[in-house]
């Protein structure tokens, strides 16, 4: 159902946001789609394997995931837009995933700085 959908795809958008996980390369690998692309809200571009890369050298931070939306924008994708929260910044992002025979993976990511 959507609603299952949206639920699971939230839990992993949250998950993704945790110290534990942005740490863990292996888990990082099967939730990050091989075709990942990110826009940082730096301006910097990331594919998967120069965000693994980052992700492996950066500080553990914990990234708050604050008003959650999600819609299903097709049989096997889901939209997320939230706010992130960390002691340094704040960012709204944007996350698209689709669902694979293995699960869900995130296709894209973008975070844009606030105004």
């Amino acid at each position: 159902s959507a609603d299952n959908d949206l639920s699971t795809v939230l839990a992993l958008e949250r998950e993704l946001q945790t110290a534990e996980c942005r740490r863990d390369r292996e888990r990082l690998t099967r939730l990050l789609a091989d075709d990942f692309t990110e826009v940082g809200a730096s301006g910097t571009m990331w594919d998967k394997s120069s965000i693994l890369d980052m992700l492996g050298s950066e500080s553990p931070v914990e990234i708050e995931v604050i008003e959650p939306v999600g819609r299903v924008i097709g049989p096997d994708y889901v939209l997320l837009q939230w706010i992130s929260r960390t002691s340094e910044m704040r960012a709204r992002r944007t996350s698209l995933w689709r669902r694979t025979d293995t699960g869900w993976e995130l296709v894209h990511h973008q975070g844009t700085p606030p105004q």
